[in-house]
């Protein structure tokens, strides 16, 4: 582990104004433990109201246009998010690159506008089952590197290493394969946190941390449970004390 940790959680298109009791859960936790960095990333509809209760914990979009303003219906710029209160957003993600088929100039052209705004970026990369399978993944999160930061050097970015066929189900890397994979992301990117997500839960974490040399997790359904969001910071302040 080289960075200051760092633990983001994503709620995907999950929650509403009932969810508030959550983050102020999550606020509190955090601020138990000072030694990690915290964020969670909800859907625009709530960055306000979340920052409102959090307590000081970031709070962060999913996504953002790549243009600061214009004639696209249902999107949302880097500084909207900004002035609505977020700090941070995911780019990238699996889900975006597949439901919405966004590549990787698209991408670049997302973070080169959030970095403009002020907005620290968790970039997302990770290979499907079939380039897993076909011993592909480093190639594939060495090409999507490459590719989303187009030379721009590793200020204001954090890298999540999200192998797709990991994500929302049961199955995770070895530990030796996360901690390769962050080692790949270090050298292709000086001076990011490298995080690992892919059902990140508190039965898995402590392996994935300790053995895994990441920085910190991207965490999915396991942030919209406080408790169980909450078990993962503590196992990871454990182990850096």
């Amino acid at each position: 582990m080289a960075k200051r940790p760092l633990l983001v959680g994503n709620w995907k298109m999950h929650g509403d104004g009932g969810d508030l009791a959550v983050i102020v859960a999550i606020g509190e936790a955090a601020r138990r433990h000072p030694a990690v960095d915290v964020a969670l990333c909800v859907p625009a509809t709530l960055i306000d109201r979340a920052r409102g209760v959090s307590g000081g914990l970031a709070i962060g979009g999913q996504d953002c246009h790549a243009e600061p303003n214009g004639a696209h219906t249902g999107d949302i710029s880097a500084s909207m998010l900004r002035e609505a209160g977020a700090s941070l957003v995911l780019l990238g993600h699996s889900e975006r690159r597949h439901d919405h088929h966004e590549d990787d100039a698209l991408i670049v052209a997302k973070l080169r506008a959030a970095r403009a705004a002020g907005l620290e970026v968790v970039l997302c990369v990770g290979e499907t089952a079939e380039d897993h399978a076909a011993g592909r993944s480093a190639q594939v999160v060495r090409e999507q590197l490459t590719r989303s930061l187009a030379g721009m050097d590793g200020q204001g970015i954090a890298i999540a290493y999200e192998p797709v066929w990991a994500i929302g189900g049961d199955r995770t890397p070895d530990p030796a394969e996360v901690a390769a994979m962050a080692g790949l992301i270090r050298d292709t990117v000086s001076g990011i946190r490298a995080l690992y997500g892919g059902s990140v839960t508190p039965d898995n974490g402590a392996a994935l941390f300790e053995e895994g040399g990441v920085d910190g997790f991207l965490v999915g359904r396991q942030s919209l449970d406080a408790e169980a969001f909450t078990a993962i910071l503590e196992l990871m302040d454990a182990a850096i004390r």
